[in-house]
């Protein structure tokens, strides 16, 4: 399967483009900076900005199967409106090159998934997340009237742990606590959506 990949730098989205390869998928990944990425068999790395670079984001898009977006702004609290301008540009392309796949990685606490957050994540949601949320859930409304076949997905708090492949996925989950679920199963799961379309035109929350 081809496979382009924006946010390929970032933790999730770095898992992504190695399972990716590790399964025989080919990939195209944009990166501001390519030499953060290995160099690998199977993988075109193109330079540019997935916010502002039209010609770039039209490489990324073109002749892929599937497209999944893992953007995000790490440790930053203030959104810039990464995911709404990346979005758009995304969403243009593919209609562009009419390709129809697209898998967005998003947060539990987005939107309706709000209702579903335990107690404690819902507070630091509020408290610390109010411009990186609001970003996200604006961006999901334009994608959601688009004709795209699109997923989102939802995972509670990342870590860095181990694939295990045992997580749980469903439109609602009953959470407690603090729940958690790490990148790379964050990842395999992306991987196995993008080559089965089991939840197109859904969001879906992921976690343990």
């Amino acid at each position: 399967m081809r496979i382009g990949v924006f946010g390929a730098t970032g933790g999730t989205g770095r898992e992504v483009v190695r399972q990716a390869l590790a399964r025989g998928d080919e990939v195209t990944a944009l990166a501001r900076t390519p030499g953060a990425l290995p160099p690998a068999s199977r993988l075109r790395v193109v330079a540019g900005d997935a916010t502002q670079d039209v010609q770039a984001v039209a490489q990324v898009v073109e002749g892929c199967e599937v497209v999944v977006s893992a953007l995000g702004r790490r440790n930053s609290f203030r959104s810039g409106d990464l995911i709404v301008r990346s979005l758009r540009l995304i969403v243009a392309a593919m209609e562009r090159a009419g390709v129809r796949r697209l898998i967005l990685v998003s947060a539990l606490g987005v939107g309706d998934t709000r209702r579903d957050a335990p107690l404690v994540p819902r507070l630091m949601y509020r408290a610390l997340l109010g411009s990186i949320f609001a970003d996200k859930e604006a961006a999901e409304a334009e994608l959601r009237s688009s004709a795209l076949d699109w997923t989102i997905v939802y995972p509670v708090l990342l870590t860095d742990g181990p694939r295990t492949g045992k997580y749980r996925v469903a439109e609602r989950l009953e959470l407690h606590g603090v729940p958690k679920i790490s990148r790379s199963d964050v990842a395999h799961f992306v991987l196995e959506e993008a080559h089965r379309a089991e939840h197109a035109r859904k969001g879906v929350a992921i976690s343990y």
